[in-house]
């Protein structure tokens, strides 16, 4: 298939990852200015994070009135434009809802942006595995990937200067009205981006992504939530997704609370959390660009740092601040890069070490104080980094005919990311566990994942499948 049209198509990951880190600056902002709880206003996250639990339930039910499912009816370049015309008409509600201090309009609108996306993930990523060479299709979508990671990193910043004017740690909010520039500018890019998928040579129709054939003691499962792996998985990637995001969301209240660090203050650390997950990719990506050993080892190293490097640079360019603040974190990457080496390429061990280090930052980050807790907190960007492809290659091995079916289940549970977020939040408040405290929601999290990564060897042995 063709793949000139492939930088079209990824450049959708983008506004995945922009979006996903705008709402956490959204999150401190209508908290100050509407007078919200910290539950409260993570609600921000439940909305749009739940819609994609609830775009995917639409998509199946459709699918099952018309017999036959949604994108081969439609098309999937269709299907793209749709959704993200879908997603348009919700940064649309940013204008009014700023006009009238309105939170109902923004977690609405936010809501409307999360069902066009989980209707443009469901068209997207197969479309990135079928064009080209069948067998570089993993790589196709770890080059989307890293394209996800630049719109999360640059994002915090865009916005927070579009709000406040500028970068300035001193600088405080007047009024809600900047939140309605950039939302309405996303809006206009979502519609552009619309009409270039369908006047594009992007396919309509793809070929069939068939899974792996089934083990013979399993041919006789009917369903894919006959599998434990799948079941225990589910729950896997739900509180992956939780921990990713409370982390990231409650960040500036953190600061705010301990730091006395201001919501535009806050902006670069935020930012540096998704960073950290491109940093962590890169890491685990060295493979795709050599194939010797050493080739490898020497990329292990190099290109964690590159990534950092580029977040340096984009810190510097929009806000302009001394980035020698952030040469704490070097260290902190190289135990991220000795992790990965650790886990000679093996999901369920990754998965386990990064889990174990995941806990380690996030008790840090509780029982200290000041800016060692903050880096610690940051942290966690590099140990959640990887551990998607590694739940779900873990989730989905051995199902056979059942892939499919399977992982429409795990796309499912992305409402993990709004749920945790907002039980972290609540909470967060000085009348319950405090917001340092509240962060032992996400080392409950990583103790289950841990826990997963080591229950999948003996579901594996039982069913005779190699991990």
């Amino acid at each position: 298939m063709n793949t000139r049209s492939l930088p079209i198509l990824i450049s959708v990951f983008f506004f995945w990852g922009f979006v996903a880190a705008s709402n956490d600056i959204l999150i401190p902002v209508f908290k100050e200015k509407l007078g919200l709880s910290q539950g409260q206003s993570q609600l921000i996250s439940v909305a749009f994070y739940v819609a994609y639990t609830v775009g995917s339930i639409i998509y199946y039910i459709i699918s099952r009135i018309l017999k036959q499912d949604v994108l081969n009816r439609i098309g999937y370049k269709n299907g793209l434009s749709l959704g993200l015309v879908i997603s348009a008409l919700g940064t649309l509600l940013f204008y009014p809802a700023a006009e009238s201090g309105s939170f109902i309009l923004v977690i609405t609108g936010l809501f409307i942006v999360g069902l066009g996306f989980s209707l443009q993930q469901t068209a997207a990523n197969p479309m990135a595995i079928v064009m080209g060479d069948p067998k570089k299709g993993s790589q196709r979508l770890s080059l989307a990937g890293g394209i996800n990671n630049i719109g999360s990193t640059i994002a915090p910043h865009l916005v927070a200067f579009a709000i406040f004017g500028t970068l300035s740690a001193s600088r405080t909010l007047e009024s809600i009205d900047g939140v309605k520039v950039p939302y309405l500018i996303l809006g206009v890019a979502f519609v552009t981006l619309a009409i270039i998928f369908k006047l594009s040579n992007l396919p309509n129709k793809i070929p069939a992504i068939t899974g792996e054939k089934p083990d013979e003691q399993n041919s006789e499962r009917k369903s894919a939530l006959s599998y434990p792996q799948l079941i225990l998985g589910m729950m896997a990637i739900f509180l992956y997704v939780g921990v990713e995001v409370s982390t990231a969301g409650n960040l500036s209240e953190f600061m705010r609370k301990n730091l006395g660090v201001e919501t535009s203050g806050s902006v670069s650390y935020v930012s540096l959390f998704w960073a950290s997950l491109m940093i962590g990719r890169w890491t685990s990506s060295a493979a795709v660009f050599s194939k010797s050993n050493r080739g490898k080892l020497i990329l292990k190293f190099w290109l964690p740092y590159l990534a950092f490097a580029f977040f340096l640079l984009v810190s510097w360019i929009f806000a302009g601040i001394d980035i020698l603040q952030f040469r704490f974190y070097t260290p902190i990457i190289f135990i991220m890069i000795i992790g990965d080496l650790l886990s000679k390429g093996n999901p369920a061990r990754q998965l386990f070490i990064y889990s174990v280090l995941g806990i380690t930052a996030l008790m840090i980050g509780i029982l200290s104080h000041g800016w060692i807790s903050v880096y610690a907190f940051v942290s966690v960007g590099l140990f959640c980094s990887t551990l998607w492809p590694c739940i779900f290659t873990l989730a989905i091995k051995g199902l056979g005919k059942h892939t499919n079916e399977g992982s429409g289940f795990l796309i499912m549970m992305i409402m993990g990311g709004g749920l945790i977020s907002g039980l972290q939040g609540y909470l967060a408040e000085d009348s319950l566990l405090g917001i340092q405290w509240s962060y032992l929601v996400g080392v409950g999290c990583f103790m289950y994942l841990a826990f997963y990564a080591f229950i999948t060897k003996s579901i594996f042995k039982k069913q005779n499948i190699e991990l």
